[in-house]
């Protein structure tokens, strides 16, 4: 049973919805905080959803959602009645293309004056921008991670579910968005209410904010041999500078010849090729999710020469990196026509 003190706890956060913000991060934050509020029995936390207009959002979904107030709202409320406790951005696909001076300087102004400041799914990228993640630790989806910590080195970046630094708060998205808010009421009213709500939600037990976000490598990948694996996560940590075969032998305590007839039989492939193909799939997430100009995604990713990682890139994927970045301008601009669609039948 909860103990309530004569003036009970409570908590106002603001969620401010970025175009194509992802809804299931959004819904799991908000229906624990719902669920929360019924345990106690009183509405312990408060929510009210923010817009830059006021107007409806529409997610990567398509469902638009009704805001309650504006950013010029907002800012009013900083410092009066309807201050609120914390303030969460929820965003969710091509994040690099949202930029907003007046979102990062009411951010700036939020943290400034002591309130909590956090983010759902790719959020950590607008809290960036503001400037209120440098020297931080965050933590942002594992497919936006090689972008952001290309965009912003400044910022300690992690593919863990949820980082609390201070009074910054971040999640990686999806159902990571339920755990920071467990942490949140913990942080509020212990344990025991913690472990009603997860009663009430069917989960199992509350994860660890240092929980992998994917699947370990033995399930994700099929593979069962230690070697191969020890070897892969080798080659995971020195994208960059790739490491040469040699080496990888040596990491392993195994010979050339042992290490390619092992990735033959288990992964079908040589450990060349294996390697190239996970630096082209970073190559990949750095062009669909970043600005930056080829030759750097290049480098990045290991290649000694544009020309090279051209060719390499059109071999596995059938396209170049200018083709893809092209390609993928047209889906962005083809999702906000649809958004402006909908958002103008909306209204």
């Amino acid at each position: 049973m909860v103990v309530m003190s004569k003036t009970p706890k409570k908590r106002s956060i603001v969620f401010f919805m970025v175009p194509q913000f992802t809804m299931l991060p959004f819904t799991a934050a908000v229906e624990t905080l719902r669920i929360a509020n019924r345990m106690l029995g009183y509405d312990a936390y408060e929510w009210r959803l923010a817009s830059i207009d006021g107007l409806k959002v529409t997610s990567s979904s398509g469902i638009a959602l009704e805001a309650n107030t504006s950013l010029a709202e907002e800012r009013k409320c900083i410092g009066g009645e309807n201050r609120p406790s914390m303030v969460l951005v929820c965003s969710g696909i091509d994040i690099d293309q949202y930029v907003n001076k007046s979102v990062n300087a009411w951010l700036r102004e939020v943290n400034n004056r002591g309130i909590a400041v956090g983010s759902l799914c790719t959020g950590a990228h607008v809290l960036a921008q503001a400037g209120l993640l440098n020297g931080k630790r965050c933590a942002i989806h594992w497919e936006n991670l090689p972008g952001f910590s290309e965009a912003f080195p400044q910022v300690e970046v992690y593919a863990d579910l949820y980082e609390v630094d201070g009074n910054i708060y971040t999640c990686a998205g999806g159902t990571a968005s339920l755990d920071m808010m467990l942490n949140l009421i913990g942080q509020d009213f212990g344990e025991n209410l913690v472990n009603r709500v997860c009663e009430q939600q069917l989960t199992d037990r509350v994860r660890n904010p240092h929980d992998r976000q994917r699947l370990p490598l033995r399930a994700r990948l099929g593979v069962q041999n230690d070697k191969v694996l020890s070897i892969i996560e080798l080659m995971e940590r020195n994208l960059s500078e790739p490491l040469s075969l040699l080496d990888i032998a040596e990491g392993a305590d195994l010979s050339r010849r042992q290490v390619e007839r092992l990735f033959r039989q288990e992964m079908g492939r040589s450990p060349a090729r294996y390697y190239l193909e996970i630096r082209l799939d970073r190559a990949r997430h750095l062009l669909v999710q970043s600005a930056m100009p080829v030759v750097e995604v290049a480098v990045a990713c290991g290649f000694v020469s544009a020309s090279h990682f051209s060719k390499c890139y059109r071999e596995i994927y059938n396209r170049t990196p200018q083709q893809e970045r092209a390609e993928r301008k047209l889906v962005i601009s083809a999702s906000r026509m649809l958004a402006a669609s909908q958002g103008k039948a909306a209204h």
